[in-house]
């Protein structure tokens, strides 16, 4: 089946629904399916934002920017995270825990404006990834449409290039906490360090990057093809990154790759 016809399979589960919240994060995943709802379904359907210790604020800019340019309704509620020991001393299922605050707290906004379905961006190319936080979700009875029609992260790339969404390239990316090793606590001041990091190895124009921390040192993850820029920047990426707290600065030669911390598992 092609991306087109699995598009219009998306379209017919959509227009099933007389109202719909989108969980809305600002990724190329969760901003397909809201535009395509708000397309259908127009003002029947709300993006809610979570805002939290892990959600960076640039991504969090993002996401407010697209829904006013779109004219989307959508609300932007608050979650505090870090004062659940179940999430700040991230165990191996951090996910859960903060995936189950997450769908609670959109629940509960659902419920004020009488909306019954929840759906959220979860395509079939994430079910074969360590996602404990898809266990809460289905527990919490969260709709994936994009699985239900069988779309993959290709598809929603190419269908997302061929409506004109600018963002139909933009590099997947994680919530700040997995970029703390399993066991170690997560805190404000090591979630701020991390986000300053990457901020600043952004504007060096480094698209695919992590930037793991390993209490005082600083792991950089990039494509093997940007190797030679992070040897190039050396002294400025040093420099920036030990203004910020971080002791050490390495290079991983593995290079660039989603859950690297799920390696222990």
């Amino acid at each position: 089946m092609s991306y087109l016809d699995k598009l219009e399979r998306l379209k017919d589960l959509i227009r099933s629904k007389k109202r719909l919240i989108v969980s809305f994060s600002g990724g190329v995943d969760s901003t397909l399916l809201l535009k395509v709802s708000y397309d259908l379904l127009g003002d029947r359907v709300l993006g809610v934002i979570v805002k939290s210790e892990v959600f960076p604020r640039a991504a969090l800019e993002s996401a407010v920017d697209f829904v006013r340019k779109e004219g989307i309704r959508y609300e932007v509620s608050e979650l505090t995270l870090l004062d659940d020991p179940l999430f700040s001393s991230n165990p191996k299922k951090r996910c859960y825990h903060c995936k189950k605050h997450h769908i609670r707290l959109i629940k509960s906004i659902a419920e004020q404006y009488g909306v019954d379905t929840i759906a959220d961006g979860l395509n079939l190319s994430d079910l074969g990834e360590y996602r404990p936080g898809l266990l809460a979700s289905d527990e919490e009875g969260v709709w994936h449409p994009f699985v239900e029609a069988g779309i993959r992260k290709v598809d929603i790339r190419d269908i997302a290039r061929d409506i004109g969404l600018d963002l139909w390239d933009k590099p997947s990316d994680s919530c700040l906490a997995t970029r703390i090793p399993y066991g170690e606590r997560i805190t404000e001041e090591n979630l701020r360090m991390i986000e300053r990091g990457e901020s600043a190895l952004k504007k060096m124009g480094f698209r695919h990057i992590r930037l793991r921390l390993h209490r005082d040192i600083g792991r950089i993850e990039v494509t093997g093809e940007d190797f030679e820029r992070v040897l190039e920047y050396r002294g400025e990426i040093t420099s920036r990154l030990k203004e910020i707290g971080i002791k050490y600065i390495t290079l991983d030669l593995e290079g660039y790759r989603s859950g690297s911390m799920d390696g222990v598992l």
